[in-house]
């Protein structure tokens, strides 16, 4: 349920809706000057700053948190306490945020290393957690009886006879989540939060600290719901542990965004101005009789919207405000000579990577026998080897993403020393980069913004890591396509732009694997081209490759893989006529022809 909505949103049309929206929620109320009215814009005020705070963990960073009760929580909580104990909420408020943020961090560490439902079903289980120990210290909480506070009126104390100063404090609390949301999507933290929900794997390839930043990111969620929670309540003026602490409460929390828009700025927002009316005015008028009917109510606009509205309530203002906007078709590739180009001369200097003894095993598979290489600097080496053989294994255990049994991969770093990096974060820093097998582009992020993924690994400020992708897409032939989301790129476009997000990094190593299957003859002869002018700028490479045509024309050597073990390494003619490399990865036919 992902859309890139930045452009609509920057429209002219699109900024004066926003603008309108926002108006209303603060005019209506006041025009209408009635009590009831002004508790029903509170309330959207503080579902939407809640929900766009959810938004950041379970939209941008695509973790599902049915938890997030726990930090709203804590805020309530750490206000009410501390307003008891004398002191102004305005700063009870920071220090529930304080204590939100290491809860958050606690809680979220270990839950991050799940994924899909096990994630969610964790939150869970922490925020009955924490009920319980609400429950339990009634001496500090009040137990299940929970807390009134002090009816002191005034501004100090956020307790007022009117309701339109509390409009006033949850408004603004909703624009500082809106802003904090809205910085976040536009800024690095944004885009790799973004790159982790949709490719985890290859966002640490280009060099993210994925855990790190999803931490991060929950983080700022965890202190904008404490905040926003502190001041509900002083506004409720009592709380209680099934309440504050309640998985209704969180999964209420994450409809508006789902309903609104998932992973979008405003789509938070959108969600509550839709659905908290509705609930709220049917809660009013039908009174004890309408018990429940909020549930019933969230749960029907769900549906409607899955079915009608599957990218939510912005995905259809998207469409309204860029009705004519359609993704860009790529064109047939240009026409290239038959034969293809031949390996010019180049200098091809000392090892950069030294590969020695890796063993790996998958219980009792042998997948790697004592396999040792070297790359050395302006070098083409390609591995190949029949299915099976352990290629990939082998660019697992050389760009981190696989630790080896035994053995050791040592890189040259720009100090001119062999080190010996672990993490693929690790193998980023010192300028390893490297494609996947199946090739695994940032679906919902336009071709720009996929290579500025790569490209923030040398760039913090976003408009420096923008004209570092541009350029580098130039250069790999993607110019055209900079504002066309990656999903609509064909497989050799896609191959290209991993590529491409890979250079963005500026590595000195490139590991390409297998970026020529599944393309036709004339894109094989142009990725030959692009490989050999990647070699030509100083970048040394490892590919695996299938397609013989490019390893004869790319490669200055070649090694052979066979159930992970190297039968032969030579020049491309010398490998090619070894008669255990034509048994074992042409075939004996070929051997006999």
């Amino acid at each position: 349920m992902q859309q890139k909505l930045k452009p609509a949103l920057a429209s002219p049309r699109g900024a004066i809706g926003l603008a309108l929206v926002l108006l209303g929620v603060l005019a209506i109320p006041i025009a209408m000057d009635d009590q009831f009215i002004y508790h029903i814009f509170v309330t959207i005020c503080i579902f939407a700053a809640l929900s766009t705070a959810w938004n950041i963990v379970g939209g941008y960073a695509g973790q599902l948190s049915l938890g997030h009760a726990i930090f709203y929580g804590i805020g309530a909580y750490a206000a009410v306490m501390l307003t008891n104990m004398g002191i102004t909420p305005w700063l009870g408020m920071f220090v529930g945020a304080f204590f939100a943020v290491i809860a958050a961090i606690v809680v979220s560490y270990p839950c991050f290393r799940l994924h899909g439902p096990f994630f969610a079903l964790a939150t869970i289980a922490f925020l009955e957690v924490f009920r319980v120990l609400a429950l339990h210290f009634r001496s500090f909480t009040g137990g299940a009886t929970g807390m009134m506070i002090p009816l002191n009126i005034g501004w100090e104390w956020m307790v007022f006879r009117d309701r339109l100063p509390s409009l006033v404090i949850a408004f603004g609390m909703m624009l500082l989540a809106l802003a904090v949301a809205w910085w976040i999507r536009n800024h690095r933290l944004g885009f790799q939060l973004i790159a982790t929900r949709e490719r985890e794997s290859a966002a640490r390839g280009a060099g993210v600290q994925t855990v790190k930043v999803r931490l991060i990111g929950v983080s700022i969620s965890a202190a904008l719901c404490s905040l926003v929670g502190s001041f509900h309540a002083m506004y409720l003026t009592f709380i209680e542990p099934e309440a504050v602490f309640s998985l209704t409460f969180s999964i209420q929390i994450a409809l508006f965004a789902l309903i609104g828009g998932i992973g979008t700025v405003f789509g938070p927002l959108l969600g509550a101005v839709m659905l908290v009316p509705i609930t709220e005015l049917a809660r009013g008028w039908l009174g004890s009789g309408a018990l429940g009917l909020h549930g019933f109510v969230y749960g029907v606009v769900l549906v409607l919207v899955v079915l009608f509205m599957p990218n939510g309530i912005m995905g259809l203002v998207h469409r309204f405000l860029e009705p004519d906007r359609k993704p860009k078709a790529e064109p047939e590739p240009e026409t290239v000579a038959a034969e293809p180009r031949r390996v010019a001369p180049h200098q091809v200097g000392d090892d950069i990577i030294r590969v020695e003894g890796l063993d790996k095993h998958f219980g009792g598979l042998h997948v790697t026998n004592n396999v040792s290489f070297n790359l050395k600097e302006g070098e083409v080496l390609a591995l190949i080897g029949p299915n099976g053989a352990g290629k990939t294994t082998v660019f697992n255990m050389i760009s981190g993403f696989l630790k080896p049994d035994s053995g050791t991969v040592s890189v040259r770093g720009t100090d001119g020393q062999f080190h010996q990096p672990v993490t693929p974060g690790d193998y980023a820093a010192i300028g390893v980069g490297r494609t996947f097998q199946i090739v695994q582009p940032f679906a919902s992020m336009t071709v720009e913004e996929n290579i500025m993924v790569g490209a923030f690994h040398r760039f913090t400020d976003v408009n420096d890591a923008r004209e570092a992708a541009r350029e580098t897409a130039h250069r790999m032939g993607l110019g055209r396509w900079l504002d066309s989301e990656a999903r609509g790129l064909t497989i050799g476009g896609l191959k290209r732009l991993e590529v491409a997000r890979v250079m963005a990094m500026q590595p000195r190593v490139l590991l390409l694997d297998e970026v020529m299957a599944g393309i036709n003859q004339t894109d094989v002869r142009r990725a030959v081209d692009l490989m050999l002018s990647i070699r030509d700028s100083g970048v040394s490479i490892i590919a695996i490759e299938h397609v013989m045509q490019a390893v004869m024309s790319l490669s200055d050597r070649v090694i052979v893989l066979n159930s992970g073990q190297i039968i032969a390494e030579g020049s491309p003619q010398e490998v090619v006529r070894d008669p255990t490399v034509i048994e074992a990865y042409l075939g004996k036919e070929f051997a006999h022809a």
